[in-house]
């Protein structure tokens, strides 16, 4: 399996000026096989890792997972 690291405040940054969305790139990133993106941070300590699935359809059940648990944490904040 391919690891690909990511600094995560520039590809954060990055995203926001191209005003596009993290699944977006990983759309264009799968090539039938899985990658371990690997997010770190300044000082190169890893933050959170995600399996890039091998194709976009299991990459769509991850994303709509992934909104899902995002509200129910936002929705204990409150």
């Amino acid at each position: 399996m391919q690891k690909i690291e990511i600094k995560a405040d520039q590809f954060f940054e990055l995203l926001k000026l191209k005003d596009t969305s993290m699944w977006e790139i990983f759309t264009q990133m799968i090539d039938g096989n899985e990658k371990e993106i690997i997010f770190l941070d300044n000082e190169d300590k890893i933050l959170f890792n995600y399996i890039l699935p091998s194709t976009p359809e299991k990459m769509e059940e991850d994303r709509k997972e992934f909104s899902k648990q995002f509200a129910d944490k936002l929705a204990n904040l409150n």
